[in-house]
């Protein structure tokens, strides 16, 4: 593992188990994700997105090969060094009947004592992660009450919250308007560029996502393939897929 490298996934094969089958998703994945980098991660629907981010924060065991943080295989770490390693929002949130300012507070369950009570670093940390997410206004709000994409906004805040090395996100632009859309990857890019966290997103935002991307990864027909958008171009791999999503002769 080189010395930026955050998360290495070692000749990985990524998929699940259905009945007494195994369904192979990708195959062959050799990649890492590393300090100080946005990756977005794309492919059409059923590629294997979503499958590739849950089994990176353990939710699905590798089929073959090792996922590891350091020396250390992350089906070994235990849930609480799994939290302080990896924040994570998914699509499929549920919504708990919780104030919008204690759903954000969760982000810090890794780091507060046995009796969770924040400090008021904590409590800072908590506001600052509402303040870029810009949904300070709606802190003392009811999370069931907020519209979607409000409610995305405060999964996102909760894990900002988390303080954590690496920051995963499945489509987290899913019900925001364009200028939400374009703030969150400014933000994003920025937790990359300034704080050296590693942020892996899933997207379907292509235009925004190859502009801002340090680099990419692209899911095709069982295969990962990985680097800049220019690298990505110049290749070939990506060019029926980029027709096929209105964006021809998109630039790198």
């Amino acid at each position: 593992m080189m010395p930026d490298e955050v998360l290495t996934i070692s000749q990985a094969t990524i998929g699940y188990r259905k009945g007494r089958n195994t369904v192979k998703v990708v195959s062959g994945i050799d990649a890492a994700l590393r300090k100080g980098e946005l990756v977005a991660l794309l492919g059409r629907n059923g590629a294997g997105k979503s499958t590739l981010l849950r089994t990176l924060i353990s939710g699905l065991k590798p089929l073959e090969g090792r996922i590891a943080s350091g020396n250390d295989s992350i089906e070994r770490l235990s849930q609480a060094e799994l939290a302080r390693l990896i924040s994570v929002v998914l699509t499929d949130n549920s919504v708990p009947g919780i104030k919008v300012h204690e759903l954000v507070a969760l982000g810090r369950t890794p780091h507060t004592n046995f009796l969770g009570r924040l400090t008021d670093k904590d409590k800072r940390v908590v506001e600052n992660a509402m303040e870029l997410t810009r949904i300070g206004h709606l802190a003392d709000r009811d999370v069931a009450s907020l519209s979607d994409g409000e409610r995305h906004k405060c999964f996102i805040a909760k894990a900002l919250a988390q303080e954590t090395p690496v920051i995963m996100l499945d489509e987290p632009t899913a019900y925001l308007d364009y200028p939400s859309k374009v703030h969150l990857f400014a933000t994003l890019k920025g937790l990359a560029t300034d704080k050296g966290k590693s942020v892996l997103v899933s997207t379907h935002d292509l235009e925004i996502a190859l502009k801002v991307a340090d680099r990419i990864w692209f899911i095709e027909e069982g295969k990962l393939y990985q680097g800049t958008a220019a690298e990505l171009k110049e290749s070939g791999v990506m060019e029926s897929f980029m027709d096929d999503s209105g964006l021809d002769g998109w630039k790198g």
